[in-house]
């Protein structure tokens, strides 16, 4: 699943809970949770991935310089989101490779 993704689908589920709120009257505390929500979602984002990850890394290192690059400004602690960056250059550049 892209970031893109991601971003859509959270965008679209704060909207439903907006509209919620707007009908229930309570939207002051509708968005203090989204407030909360979405703090929650770029903290995970912004985490340290676990040692599956970098082993991961370990095994799309030295196959394309551009995916090599994004490793290198990564270390030496490679976020979620970092990853989702390096695990897409490596699809793009392995399909590339195909072609």
């Amino acid at each position: 699943m892209t970031l893109t993704i991601l971003l859509i689908s959270a965008l679209v589920i704060s909207l439903g809970f907006h509209f919620v709120g707007v009908y229930t009257k309570s939207k002051k505390i509708v968005w203090i949770m989204l407030v909360f929500v979405w703090a929650m979602a770029f903290g995970t984002a912004m985490n340290e991935i676990k040692p599956s990850g970098y082993e991961d890394i370990e095994k799309m290192k030295g196959k394309f310089t551009q995916t090599d690059k994004l490793i290198e400004e990564s270390m030496p602690e490679i976020s979620l989101y970092e990853l989702i960056g390096i695990k897409k250059s490596y699809q793009e550049a392995k399909a590339k490779a195909k072609k």
